[in-house]
């Protein structure tokens, strides 16, 4: 099989079924011997067991307060936050809440050691009140306010610890002077640190790569290449824009600064990896790695290696692919296999994008089995390969051990982990540290990582530690295991299946290289042109013809013809005949429509992205979205309607009387749609109408009369009947406000601008009976963070919530309130991440940012602009490329406000405004914000339960979204609507929607009057 070959396997393989990912894993495994391996194993863990005790400080502290426990959760929150906050109020304020959480006494075992009860005799000084020794008691009355600042730094100084014990140095001459010419074992240093968001985050690991190689080039000079230390580095660290979206760009340009690292490495003749990362980047390092393997320049150095992550179900056809490779280029690559470290975030990114199965092993016995595959592979390919086995289980190292008598390889373990396992009477092979370097602040992700692998109630080296766990179940084997007729995977539901028994909607796999790249193809290469007309109990193609073009560049998409006031009538007088049928109607035949609707938008999901990305600017990525957000309405309301709106409704009743209630649709209603969802608010509102019994005229917005005309149509395919769904495109001005002015509607759903709703109901407010109005209006949106905020997860949500969609959203955000001292430091981040975005033409899949709907918009913004600029408060403003059209795009734009009340009304673009605030005037602040009246949406960012307690309860906003972005709401699980000015409720997507678009109906029948209480009088056995 060529290497074209083997490289068309890995992609297939990438959501596969596990059992599928499983078969040849077994296969390849037939003479695998489980006996041996296993008393080998329970005998290193004896071995290791009957050691003295060695656990250091935090092995001990870790061991007694689990990650399951209360106490451990604690630990890990303040070991995640509390370095990183600047002031030390805010850092006392998270302590106290933290240790004030807790009883640290409670569940701590007598036999610990002493050190330990008496650093939780200290810590529970702060905690709520107990009933424990007197020396607690003690403690307890103390004065805390002259307590917690000591606290505070002894707390501070035990992170410091612990972050010291996993992480070897803050710089790498430090680490060299630590390890000295300690022969016992090698190392890999990484530069660790956040993913680059800026230009300048790039350069700065760039040089600390460039600086570490130097470093190393002038030492360890009586050593072989894969004896001396080597350098790891992190592709995301060294391009903001490192997701497949941006591929073309990403890897021009890490192809130019990896390379200049490789070369570098090369002349100092030290070994280089590239590190795993999250699964939907492996493509991309792949084709990064193979470019490089094969480049001229690098030609004869084997030190260019790769990490491998055996959970990933691609492990087993990437390894295959690289043995080619290895071959093709006459080299031989080091080849770091490691199980993975971002399981837990890939099993809920899968989710949220609704795949039709993992990346990854779902089960631990499956990755286990997988590990042994591949390290097997490895072992079996010396010539190709340099196996570096990444473990720290005894049965894997016993395993490794077995399978590679008299092949070269090493292991490697992290540091401050694993080292028992390593140090043991028949450990003959090297072991290489793999030792993080850098400011311990800037590597608290990392650290959080390393406790729960420490932590979590399946680690090995958690469960080696504990006594109570049985060397049997430590040394079991996972390749006997799943041959075993006993075994069967962890449950796990598929992504499909989460909001069982409704399907989730399935999402593009924008991971996938060749789906983006057929995507690009389709969407350039389509011209195809659309008609738009009038949908009156049939289709009326006669009328004016008015052209309709692209957003983007203003090509020819199609016509539209307006509705006349004739056919308004006439929509109306069709859907008034046709609502009693339809209102008797089965409930059931209803909603299999909504299903059929659904599956009919899946099978048109191309054309429709197609569309909205030439007539509304959509991005690929808001546009399949948006679709799927279509799909779970249809499911969504669906699956209500027969859950809420059921006939079989009995209710209690006294004997001899039977009571029941019903539901039926209202009448006519008119559904107005924006443009900016002309799918998934357009379908939502008359999936909604409909199924509870309504007949619906649609007024799409005048900016997207083809989406909605597609759409409309697929309903029709899906059953619906021509009379009781029909769409009326034109100008809201004469089109709206001509079906408003009949008396005979019987409720409108709206979704536009609070002017506009305002409208809307004082016309319909004229009629003499009282027509309801569901109406979802815009926001001035604020976001809230503190001094505990996390900075690089706030920007990178602050960059989303405002910016996406080119900020033409309801709930984008609008105001960003900040801390003074937080301000300082996330501005330059926020500006620079900003500066990463790309601007143009949606049809190129790269692009971040279209156009804006109308010139009128994009003037708007500009007006609102040219406001602040007089008084220099616009801190950024994005610079247009001269091939983009002033008149159609706008640059992101970044506002300083020095009072909220400078912002009166919602600016329906990409602007940011920010606002400073002091931490004491958080009330004040809630204050002025409710003030505004709307609420829509807000965000919070902080790691403080009692400020995020306190903002939720003090906000009037529909809402709210804390340590995430604030866009993109999800149906049933994220019903999204406002308050105040932001709307009247219910939300869409949620449980009473579809109630206020019914009519409700009592009916009390007298079972008694005729022939008596049959029922009471059987049960009365007397005669």
């Amino acid at each position: 099989m060529s290497i074209e070959e083997k490289w068309r396997n890995i992609n297939p393989a990438y959501l596969q079924p596990q059992a599928q990912a499983i078969k040849p894993l077994l296969e390849y495994l037939a003479d695998y011997q489980a006996e041996p391996i296993i008393q080998k194993t329970r005998e290193l863990i004896l071995e290791i067991r009957q050691k003295p005790d060695n656990a250091n400080v935090i092995e001990a502290f870790l061991q007694t307060y689990q990650l399951n426990s209360a106490e451990g959760k604690v630990l890990m929150s303040l070991a995640e936050a509390i370095l990183r906050i600047p002031d030390q109020a805010t850092q006392t304020q998270l302590l106290s809440e933290k240790l004030q959480a807790v009883d640290w006494l409670a569940d701590l075992p007598d036999d610990s050691l002493w050190w330990i009860h008496s650093a939780a005799n200290l810590l529970s000084t702060y905690s709520k009140p107990t009933d424990h020794p007197p020396v607690a008691n003690i403690l307890a009355n103390l004065d805390k306010r002259l307590g917690l600042p000591l606290m505070r730094q002894a707390v501070l100084h035990g992170i410091q610890l612990l972050a010291e014990h996993f992480i070897l140095a803050e710089s790498l001459p430090n680490a060299l002077k630590q390890i000295g010419h300690d022969q016992t074992w090698r190392y890999s240093f990484d530069m660790l640190g956040e993913a680059a968001l800026t230009s300048a985050d790039e350069q700065r690991y760039q040089q600390a790569y460039l600086q570490a190689i130097q470093a190393l080039a002038d030492t360890h000079q009586n050593q072989t290449m894969l004896e001396k230390p080597g350098i790891s580095i992190k592709l995301s660290a060294l391009c903001a824009t490192y997701h497949p979206i941006h591929q073309n760009q990403a890897l021009q340009k890490l192809r130019s600064s990896v390379l200049q690292l490789a070369q570098a490495a090369k002349q100092a003749n030290i070994n280089l990896t590239l590190d795993a990362e999250e699964s939907h980047r492996l493509a991309m390092s792949l084709q990064l790695f193979a470019g490089l393997r094969r480049d001229e320049r690098l030609a004869g150095w084997n030190g260019l290696g790769l990490a491998v992550q055996a959970y990933q179900k691609r492990a087993w056809p990437v390894l295959h692919w690289l043995t080619e490779l290895a071959a093709q280029t006459s080299s031989r690559i080091p080849i770091r296999l490691v199980k993975g470290a971002y399981w837990d975030s890939e099993i809920k990114w899968a989710q949220q994008q609704g795949l039709s199965n993992y990346p990854v092993f779902t089960d631990k016995t499956a990755t286990d089995l997988s590990y042994l595959a591949c390290a097997k592979w490895l072992l079996q390919h010396p010539e190709q390969f340099y196996p570096q086995i990444a473990t720290h289980n005894a049965h894997t190292l016993s395993a490794i051990q077995h399978m590679g008598a008299q092949q070269q390889y090493e292991f490697q373990r992290l540091q401050g982990m694993g080292a028992e396992l390593y140090q043991h009477d028949s450990m003959a092979q090297p072991c290489r540290i793999y030792a993080p370097i850098g400011q311990f602040h800037d590597l608290l992700p990392y650290l959080v990582r390393r406790l729960l692998e420490n932590g979590a109630n399946n680690s090995f080296v958690h469960n080696l530690a504990n006594p109570n766990i049985a060397t049997e179940a430590l040394s079991e084997d996972p390749v006997r295991l799943i041959r075993s007729k006993q075994w069967k995977a962890q449950p796990l539901a598929l992504p499909g299946e989460i909001f069982s028994p409704r399907k989730n909607s399935a999402g593009l796999n924008l991971a996938d290289l060749d789906l983006l790249q057929q995507l690009q193809y389709k969407l350039k290469s389509n011209e195809k042109q659309y008609a738009c007309f009038p949908l009156i109990g049939k289709e009326t193609t006669f009328g004016d013809k008015q052209p309709v073009f692209t957003l983007a560049n203003q090509l020819p998409l199609g016509t539209v013809q307006e509705t006349t006031q004739e056919q308004i009538k006439s929509a109306i007088d069709i859907a008034a005949l046709a609502f009693p049928a339809w209102r008797l109607s089965t409930l059931t035949s209803r909603c299999e429509y909504l299903y059929k609707m659904a599956n009919l938008l899946d099978e048109n999901r191309l054309e429709i992205i197609s569309i909205c990305i030439r007539e509304a600017g959509k991005t690929l990525t808001d546009a399949d979205s948006e679709i799927r957000e279509a799909i779970d309405f249809c499911r969504y309301y669906a699956q209500s309607a027969l859950q809420l709106l059921s006939s079989d409704s009995s209710l209690p009743s006294p004997t001899g009387e039977e009571n029941q209630f019903h539901y039926h649709g209202r009448g006519v209603m008119i559904c107005i749609s924006p443009w900016n969802f002309p799918v998934a608010i357009f379908i939502g509102q008359i999936a909604a109408a409909l199924v509870a019994g309504n007949c619906v005229i649609a007024k799409p917005s005048e900016h997207t009369p083809i989406t909605a005309f597609f759409c409309s149509r697929l309903f029709y395919q899906s059953g619906i009947p021509e009379n009781v769904l029909q769409l009326t495109p034109g100008q809201g001005n004469s089109v709206g406000c001509s079906l408003l002015n009949d008396g005979r509607i019987a409720g409108v759903l709206f979704t536009g601008s609070c002017a506009t709703a305002q409208s809307i109901h004082q016309q319909i407010a004229r009629f003499p009976k009282i027509i309801p109005i569901i109406a979802e209006t815009g926001g001035l949106n604020v976001l809230i963070a503190d001094n505990s905020a996390h900075p690089q997860q706030l920007v990178e949500d602050v960059i989303q919530s405002a910016f996406n969609s080119a900020g033409q959203r309801c709930s984008a955000l609008r105001i960003l309130c900040l801390p003074n001292d937080l301000a300082e430091r996330l501005l330059p981040l926020l500006i620079g991440a900003t500066e990463q975005l790309t601007i143009g033409n949606p049809v190129e899949i790269n692009v971040d940012i279209g156009p804006l709907i109308s010139p009128k918009a994009v003037k708007q913004l500009k007006k609102h602009v040219a406001k602040f600029r007089k008084d220099n408060q616009i801190l950024y403003q994005y610079p247009l490329a001269e091939n983009l059209s002033a008149q159609r795009y706008f640059p992101p734009t970044i506002i300083e406000l020095t009072q909220l009340q400078q912002l009166q009304a919602e600016q329906f673009g990409p602007i940011l405004h920010v606002f400073r605030y002091q931490p004491d005037e958080l009330p004040e602040l809630l204050q002025h914000i409710n003030a505004m009246q709307f609420g829509l949406t807000m965000g919070i960012h902080s790691r403080i339960q009692k400020n995020i307690d306190y903002i939720c309860r003090h906000s009037q906003i529909g809402n709210i979204y804390v340590n995430r972005n604030m866009v993109g709401a999800v149906v049933e699980s994220q019903p999204f609507g406002g308050t105040g000015l932001s709307g009247t409720g219910p939300k869409a997507g949620g449980v009473n929607y579809l109630r206020r678009l019914c009519n409700e109906q009592a009916i009390s029948i007298n079972t008694a009057a005729v022939g008596g209480n049959l029922n009471l009088l059987c049960k009365n056995n007397s005669t």
